[in-house]
């Protein structure tokens, strides 16, 4: 039976009335009403702190989003999802990341079954053979074709197989092993790969293909030109040295030059951007030693038992998800800035550009309808300080109002003295500032100390003023390590999750993603062979047949 629209129900009716007199609080005035506020509006679970005070909400407001949340089925939703069900309507496939990182069961208890396949035994089983194979070539036994160990690794893949391993490898930079070093490359533009392999010694270099078909056009181009480089000094014998792959495609693999022994399998319930916890996860296991990336799968099932067993009101995930639901559909945030106060963060947005918005990047619901509400927002962002110095001015003072989620780190991994205070200090004032703004008086008073005419005075005052009421959210964690990490990322996954459930739309498939690599294949043989064009517009027509000049002259090398 088709779900009720979300504006038609009664909870988001009850939201909407509520809202009519939230819009005209001010978030100065509920800290002054209640000094407990942070304590009634923040949670920890699985070592993360998650601190939501600081939104123009009261318990009345959080009472009524739960009251969404239930009336849309989240719990049952999140428990069909933990069971394995096909809730992946449109590709009729269970949903179990969470699998990948549950720990072995123990003996007696019921295994998770899929299609009559122990799903438990299926990923420890590649576990283990991923961590034979991480061990050899992090101890020096694993050696390239000249007998010299691997000093370099290379990550070909795009999507979910790239951003997961760069953000974890780049997070977790104070865990790498000192002989390796990490080079993610993903973008079929040449000048990527050309960057990645500068340098190298083809034979100390290690390079992983992450394809599950083995047929991804961009990742297999990177390969192909990848293996001809490394042809260049080395035989075709020796590729079973140099190339690993993260694939099910036995067969493709074979032929490129990869022993299948050395091919490390995940399964279609694994979505792309959802695919860090498994095989794909090599490159970290590789950088952290393997030890280390069991305790980042060990910090995601603790958020994943948190998620599952924590009754809504004191749920991390379900709270983020309902603060965004009520700062996007009923204060209208178009977007989301992402502040995380840690350097070694700063590939972490992008990896949340891909898991929010190609998940809840949808206007028709599950049930092939149009929402009837603005779904997912537009996520963004840079590493603080950097973005105080850039965009934090337009959040600060512009016309729309962007909600905010700061990450903290509070001990850092390096021993400079003073930064981290500096930092943390941005971090928190920031936060401060975007809730509490300056109010006409207080600018005043700041101004006549400076001791400035009356005139100017009057002409500074509403370019010093600052209105405030601007949400955000406070995530602060001890330290950053793996689990710390693993918990952080699950926390992001189960908040889009819950958004999708209320929203009604498929999490789990991009069918818009797929849509643009047809046409592009139809264009790329267009540009190579001088095919006459198909039936495309002008515009697409007159920029092929420019392409078509400018390949022919050759390489503008310098």
């Amino acid at each position: 039976m088709p779900l009720t629209a979300l504006n038609d129900t009664a909870a988001y009716r009850a939201l909407q009335h509520h809202h009519a007199a939230a819009k005209n609080w001010h978030m100065r005035d509920l800290f002054a009403a209640n000094p407990q506020r942070f304590d009634a509006f923040s949670l920890e679970a699985a070592g993360l702190l998650f601190d939501y005070s600081k939104n123009r909400i009261t318990s009345d407001s959080v009472a009524l989003l739960l009251n969404l949340a239930r009336e849309r089925g989240v719990e049952a939703q999140r428990d069909a999802m933990f069971r394995g069900e096909k809730i992946n309507s449109t590709e009729h496939r269970a949903v179990l990341h969470t699998a990948l990182r549950a720990p072995p069961k123990s003996p007696g208890a019921p295994a998770l079954l899929l299609d009559g396949q122990d799903v438990g035994h299926d990923v420890h089983a590649v576990l283990d053979q991923m961590k034979d194979f991480v061990d050899r070539v992090r101890d020096g036994r694993w050696l390239g074709y000249t007998g010299l160990p691997i000093t370099d690794i290379v990550n070909l893949g795009i999507g979910g197989s790239h951003l997961g391993p760069q953000m974890v490898c780049t997070a977790l930079r104070s865990f790498l092993h000192p002989r390796l070093h990490m080079h993610f490359v993903s973008n079929v533009d040449g000048h990527d790969l050309q960057e990645a392999l500068h340098g190298l010694n083809p034979a100390t270099t290690l390079f992983i293909v992450a394809s599950k078909t083995f047929t991804t056009r961009e990742t297999m181009m990177n390969a192909q030109s990848a293996r001809n480089w490394f042809l260049q000094q080395g035989t075709v014998p020796d590729l079973a040295r140099h190339f690993v792959a993260v694939s099910t495609n036995k067969e493709a693999v074979s032929a490129f030059g990869i022993d299948t022994d050395n091919m490390f399998p995940f399964w279609d319930w694994v979505g792309g951007r959802y695919s860090v916890w498994s095989a794909i996860g090599l490159p970290i296991a590789l950088a952290v030693g393997f030890d280390h990336f069991s305790d980042f799968l060990a910090g995601a099932h603790a958020m994943d038992t948190h998620f599952r067993d924590t009754p809504l009101e004191r749920n991390m995930p379900v709270i983020q998800a309902l603060i965004g639901i009520w700062n996007r559909n009923f204060f209208n945030s178009e977007s989301l800035s992402i502040a995380p106060y840690h350097q070694d963060l700063r590939h972490f947005t992008a990896y949340l550009q891909q898991l929010e918005m190609e998940s809840n990047g949808k206007r028709i619901t599950k049930d092939g309808e149009v929402v009837s509400v603005v779904t997912c927002p537009f996520i963004w962002g840079e590493v603080g300080t950097n973005g105080q110095h850039a965009f934090f001015q337009l959040l600060h003072q512009g016309s729309d109002i962007t909600p905010i989620d700061f990450i903290a780190v509070l001990r850092p991994t390096h021993a400079l003295p003073g930064h981290q205070a500096i930092l943390l200090a941005n971090c928190f004032a920031q936060s401060e500032a975007f809730m509490r703004g300056k109010q006409p008086d207080e600018a005043r008073t700041e101004l006549q100390a400076q001791g400035i005419s009356d005139a100017e005075l009057k002409a500074l005052l509403p370019h010093k003023t600052f209105t405030g009421n601007r949400p955000s959210n406070t995530i602060a964690m001890e330290a950053m390590t793996p689990a710390t990490l693993g918990a952080l990322i699950a926390l992001y996954e189960h908040k889009t999750f819950v958004q999708g459930v209320i929203w009604n739309v498929n999490s789990f498939d991009q069918w818009g993603v797929e849509f643009g690599k047809v046409l592009a294949k139809n264009i790329e043989s267009e540009l190579l062979t001088g095919a006459r064009p198909a039936d495309h517009d002008a515009s697409t027509n007159a920029l092929i047949a420019r392409a078509r000049k400018a390949l022919a002259a050759g390489p503008a090398i310098p």
